[in-house]
């Protein structure tokens, strides 16, 4: 069963969620860094990619305007927020801050 949305980002676990465009060239750029977020984070943070394309009633709830666009939800509360490319670093620090 596939879950929701909304089941993903008001679970208790820390959820970076990543919204992108297939055709947006930053967003290409910031897929190899959030992989090896994950990679060196582990079950400290799950990341969720929403492409705005297939899911504009998502990029519209939360005032998505350009992208990549990075909302980070502990227990579903948006925490931060970021637009653009972020190093690997940049992005474990604000995990760790927040979550």
């Amino acid at each position: 069963m596939k879950s929701s949305f909304k089941d993903i980002v008001t679970s208790e676990e820390v959820v970076l969620v990543d919204f992108f465009g297939t055709w947006c060239g930053p967003c290409q750029a910031l897929m190899p860094i959030l992989k090896e977020v994950k990679d060196e984070l582990g079950d400290a943070v799950k990341i969720v990619k929403v492409d705005i394309d297939k899911n504009h009633e998502l990029a519209v709830k939360y005032q998505v305007r350009s992208v990549p666009t990075m909302i980070l939800f502990k227990s579903g509360v948006p925490k931060w927020r970021q637009s653009g490319v972020l190093q690997k670093r940049d992005i474990i620090n604000v995990i760790e801050t927040h979550g």
